[in-house]
């Protein structure tokens, strides 16, 4: 009898040592809508084409490919365009010795600087360092003020690659006009920045969104019950959004299939609100984010417009984006 407790209690100890993946985000939380402007900076520097100097291109013949993150110069570290520069004006030579990162190698690529027709040292490589644009802020944890937004992942164009984010912030964006979607092609929302308004900082861009930190105000700002895969249905719904200015308004969906097995594209949906119909042709770029509310919940946020359908889209599970906000 003795030595029967005494496995009960062994195998009682084992199972509490089992690690559990519990995530702390609140089940009230507060639903955007918001248009924002994003600005992202790069680990390194990214190498994203190459340009003739005196009709040779100098930048790819060296050894350079696009896609290439540049992260040292002569063995001094850099993160962005301007120390780069900074470094090539105070070399007293023209070879310049790059460490760049291709996929997750390293390699060292000797670069001989060429001086064009006005007498000015050029690389022959287009560079970025950060990317700029809109999106649709999604919801805001009142208890940890994380935030998530977009959906999806920032895509750099070039590489057409997930672009490895140092920081970022997101800030005030006004709507100032919307090009109409139509079959075959997506439209898209033109906004203007104000960056003296920034609402947030940027620490993660993932294939379910961008999050960070919240640091603006959060004071009567409404929240809403977190909605679950399984409180997700076929039926009329709601997406949050801004079609003019600052204005955040509810325009009617109705959801005709629920995923499960997807990562991203969980809700397909389709616009059946009119005004969003006549003015926006249905969902347009600069949308992604957008909260789905169905039942007083919020139940997932807008991903992807239908280019040959734009009346419909998809949307990604709320509690998708709520777990990696929480990582």
């Amino acid at each position: 009898m003795k030595i029967k407790n005494k496995l009960l209690y062994f195998l009682i100890l084992l199972s509490f040592s089992i690690p559990l993946n519990v995530f702390a985000y609140s089940n009230y939380i507060i639903p955007g809508g918001e248009t924002i402007g994003i600005e992202v900076n790069s680990k390194g520097v990214l190498v994203v084409g190459f340009y003739k100097v005196n009709n040779s291109y100098i930048g790819r013949s060296a050894g350079f490919e696009i896609g290439d993150k540049i992260i040292k110069l002569n063995n001094t570290s850099v993160d962005n365009i301007s120390s780069m520069v900074d470094i090539i004006n105070n070399m007293t030579t023209d070879t310049v010795e790059f460490s760049v990162l291709r996929g997750s190698s390293e390699k060292n690529i000797s670069l001989n600087l060429t001086e064009d027709s006005d007498g000015v040292l050029k690389t022959g490589l287009y560079v970025k360092d950060s990317i700029n644009g809109i999106g649709t802020l999604t919801y805001i944890d009142p208890e940890s003020h994380i935030f998530g937004a977009l959906g999806h992942e920032i895509i750099e164009k070039t590489t057409a690659e997930k672009f490895e984010i140092k920081d970022g912030i997101i800030f005030g964006a006004n709507v100032v006009a919307i090009e109409k979607s139509s079959n075959g092609n997506a439209g898209q929302k033109t906004a203007r920045y104000d960056k003296t308004k920034v609402f947030g900082t940027i620490t993660e861009n993932e294939i379910s969104g961008i999050f960070g930190t919240y640091t603006d105000s959060l004071n009567g700002k409404e929240k809403l019950e977190v909605g679950t895969a399984k409180d997700a249905k076929e039926g009329k719904a709601t997406i949050k959004t801004v079609l003019k200015d600052d204005k955040v308004e509810d325009f009617d969906i109705n959801i005709i299939k629920v995923d499960n097995s997807s990562d991203t594209k969980n809700i397909l949906f389709e616009v059946v609100d009119t005004r969003l119909l006549e003015e926006a042709g249905g969902i347009v770029q600069g949308m992604s984010g957008s909260p789905i509310i169905q039942d007083n919940k919020i139940i997932g946020a807008v991903t992807h417009v239908i280019v040959n359908d734009t009346t419909r889209g998809y949307g990604i599970f709320i509690t998708s984006m709520l777990k990696e906000g929480e990582k």
